[in-house]
């Protein structure tokens, strides 16, 4: 039980086959603005070879008010396919720092229908500190077909989470940062409610890796359970605005969890409404 998850592959695994045919490599690093960085500018300025951008706020439901909203299928294979990825690509993800926002895109292959999708331990922070190679070369890719098996059942909405809320159906786990759960820092946000849903438990999904490497199996799931988490019951996973809550995903799905889902409003959705129940303190 102390090994890693089967979605994380090292740095020598990808070093050894970059420029292999049937290989998508996707930088999909994303920050927040108190964070001061530019992702599409750090990419540009230095990436993997061969590696393409993924931009989080660019893939989105063009429709909705929420940021990081998931976009049809349809719209999902044009993004992709414009990338040059095939669903039948062996397909790597990385972000900077290892696991703040490479697991939201990973899950996202995941539900369109792709499972050969996998994230870089140590993220690009350590990949560049480890002095392997990077380029500021533009990747040059052809566009592809990409076809899509879209799980939208892996999706919570609003008013299937209001529901889960009331009955209790699925136990709820929150990535923010425990301040913001127990409603002690203010959101990032604006016009934001701070707190939680009641019954919700805390993981913060900053304790799911060290130094930019995922922790091991049994680390992992004394993390869960010491937050409260029963793993044989279902999970649905709930960050600030859907991008961190699949970190938490990610631990689950490592774990064998196959009943977890993500609420992609999250936060942003539940806690700028004025009818929704929030608590503060700790879980």
């Amino acid at each position: 039980m102390g090994d890693k998850s089967a979605f994380v592959i090292d740095a020598d695994w990808l070093e050894q086959r970059l420029r292999t045919p049937g290989l998508s490599i996707v930088d999909a690093s994303w920050y927040m603005p108190a964070q001061n960085r530019d992702a599409r500018k750090e990419y540009d300025a230095a990436h993997i070879p061969g590696a393409v951008f993924f931009d989080q706020d660019l893939v989105v439901d063009p429709d909705s008010t929420l940021p990081h909203t998931m976009p049809s299928a349809s719209l999902f294979a044009r993004h992709a396919g414009s990338m040059g990825i095939s669903a039948d690509d062996t397909i790597v993800i990385y972000d900077g720092p290892g696991f703040q926002s490479a697991p939201r895109v990973w899950w996202m292959f995941r539900i369109m229908g792709v499972f050969q999708v996998y994230i870089l331990d140590g993220g690009f922070g350590r990949w560049k500190a480890d002095g392997r190679p990077v380029t500021a070369e533009p990747t040059r890719t052809a566009p592809n077909v990409f076809h899509v098996d879209y799980d939208a059942s892996k999706v919570v909405s609003l008013t299937e989470m209001r529901d889960i809320v009331q009955s209790g159906s699925a136990q709820i786990a929150d990535a923010r940062s425990a301040g913001r759960f127990e409603g002690t820092d203010p959101e990032p946000r604006q016009g934001l409610r701070s707190g939680h849903m009641p019954g919700a438990r805390n993981v913060p999904s900053v304790t799911l890796s060290e130094n930019g490497e995922f922790l091991p199996l049994d680390r992992l799931k004394a993390k869960l359970e010491d937050a409260g988490l029963d793993l044989s019951r279902p999970v649905v996973t709930t960050c600030g605005s859907g991008v961190t809550a699949a970190v938490i995903t990610l631990a689950l799905q490592s774990l064998g969890h196959g009943d977890v889902r993500l609420y992609d409003g999250s936060w942003t959705e539940w806690g700028g409404l004025s009818d929704t129940p929030v608590v503060t303190g700790k879980a």
